[in-house]
């Protein structure tokens, strides 16, 4: 399932899109925007898959939006000017949908966000790869090996892009595991999520400092999304 949103100036546009997302299986729609600035927040703050991204917009343009963005999420371009086409894929962009949107050429769109985005399930593993939560390492399955690592060296999970880094004190282990499977896999008593790109340990919290923590010098925000739960977590 690809978490989206919408995101155009017009009304009557959201109204459409968002209608064939309704009807379009392994899509769901988190939200629907007419400001981008809201938008481009959203984005930063949940998980998003999938933005249907009107590219002329009066407050900031689709490539802008791209920019700031960044590669945390996948784009379909959707505008009534083909001229953008080209400027466009310079952002490796899954698709590009010329206004008026067909809800067939909609699907073919969809199915390339689903080849690219939705990766197959990894084998199973040995049993011990998924310990309980009363064990203290997990293993995962990094480059062409699985690699064991300690609860009590890992200082904090960063997400980028399609990779996750799990940043411990030796030093760096990258994934294709989601952030979601490894929250899972983690003993919730000793590890929170506090942005859509960091989870941290709370037991390596060196100093907070305004809704920022830090842990061995870097700095890692708190997204609203995250805040109360957060110091919920930490006040008690």
């Amino acid at each position: 399932m690809l978490n989206c949103i919408v995101v155009d100036d017009e009304s009557l546009a959201i109204q459409l899109l968002s209608d064939y997302v309704s009807k379009t299986e392994g899509l769901n729609l988190l939200s629907s925007f007419t400001n981008p600035i809201e938008a481009v927040q959203f984005c930063g703050e949940q998980d998003v898959d999938l933005v249907f991204l009107d590219v002329q917009m009066p407050e900031l343009t689709g490539i802008q939006f791209m920019k700031i963005a960044g590669n945390k999420t996948h784009f379909i371009l959707t505008t009534a000017y083909d001229e953008y086409a080209i400027e466009g894929y310079e952002f490796n962009i899954i698709d590009y949908l010329l206004k008026p949107i067909t809800l067939d050429r909609f699907i073919v769109a969809v199915n390339r966000a689903k080849e690219r985005l939705e990766k197959p399930a990894p084998e199973l593993l040995p049993t011990e790869l998924n310990p309980t939560s009363g064990s203290e390492f997990i293993f995962i399955k990094t480059e062409y090996k699985v690699k064991k690592i300690d609860l009590g060296d890992i200082l904090y999970l960063e997400g980028l892009g399609d990779y996750v880094n799990i940043q411990t004190i030796s030093g760096k282990v990258l994934t294709l595991e989601s952030m979601r499977k490894l929250l899972g896999r983690l003993p919730a008593e000793r590890f929170i999520r506090v942005h859509k790109s960091y989870i941290i340990p709370i037991e390596k919290i060196d100093f907070i400092e305004k809704n920022r923590i830090v842990i061995e010098g870097k700095y890692i925000p708190v997204g609203a999304t995250y805040q109360k739960a957060f110091w919920e977590r930490i006040g008690s």
